[in-house]
């Protein structure tokens, strides 16, 4: 990895399928399910958009169509409800689907210096966490409009596409970023934009189209292999640091069920550990 003199940067990240495997929001469907957010249908209707966003990426109308469905499906869901779930199952889920490769280049740039921040069309009440499990100092993530501690489906702001570029100018503006010696990641052709402001931008098991682009503006790629848990870090370093050096230079979902999730709401309700 280059390290460039003393002077203020960033490295942005995209989270869906760039430092995790899976869609963050949809990975946390049946967890919601068990917490009595959703019914089981709609458990099942989260599957298969998980399957589709993974087969064939995410062009603009797919976003378009995952984010009427996202609103759609939180509406009316108490918030703190949702953080707690998301609390409760974080490591469940969220451990087994990291990128080795992403982890390592995380703590790469903070060695460097450098301010590591997530950027995502997921919600804020799940990427937040997922950033701070994972050393992020910033999180830039969608946001739901709240009314009487529930989300009222309707989108405050939508952390997608151009977006993404926007944001991430504005912070580097009240951060003091040089975003020509900032660093970029991403897999999807959505986010061209966001990997277009900075200096240094990759492309990370791109969709066929951000190939495309990377290839025609000597973008460099790095392809990302099968993720690890991050318990297994120290034991997958032993193993396979040259081919994880080599590979940074050139889904699984463990859900909580409903009697685990109803135990420890049980236990904090009656003041046990």
């Amino acid at each position: 990895m280059e390290h460039l003199g003393t002077s203020r940067s960033a490295a942005f990240f995209d989270l869906d399928k760039t430092i995790i495997a899976r869609s963050s929001t949809l990975a946390f469907s049946r967890p919601f399910y068990a917490g009595g957010l959703i019914n089981r249908r709609t458990v099942l209707r989260s599957a298969y958009a998980q399957f589709v966003y993974l087969l064939g990426g995410a062009d603009h109308d797919q976003m378009e169509r995952m984010r009427e469905y996202l609103s759609a499906m939180c509406t009316g869901w108490d918030v703190q409800t949702v953080r707690a779930i998301v609390a409760d199952t974080l490591h469940h889920i969220v451990d087994p689907i990291v990128y080795d490769e992403a982890v390592t280049l995380i703590e790469e740039h903070r060695a460097a210096g450098r301010d590591v921040v997530i950027v995502s069309s997921s919600g804020f009440e799940v990427v937040e966490p997922i950033g701070a499990m994972l050393g992020a100092d910033k999180v830039i993530a969608t946001r739901m409009v709240v009314a009487d501690g529930k989300y009222t489906g309707e989108v405050e702001e939508y952390v997608y596409g151009p977006h993404k570029a926007t944001a991430i100018t504005a912070l580097a503006e009240a951060e003091g970023y040089l975003l020509k010696d900032s660093y970029g990641y991403s897999d999807s052709i959505t986010d061209e934009p966001m990997l277009a402001v900075v200096g240094h931008p990759f492309a990370v098991n791109p969709d066929r189209a951000l190939r495309r682009v990377a290839i025609a503006r000597d973008w460099p790629v790095l392809d990302f292999s099968k993720p690890v848990a991050l318990g297994e870090r120290t034991r997958f370093h032993e193993v396979r640091r040259p081919a994880v050096a080599a590979t940074v230079v050139g889904a699984g979902l463990a859900a909580a069920g409903v009697l685990l999730y109803a135990a420890r709401r049980r236990a904090r309700g009656s003041g046990t550990a």
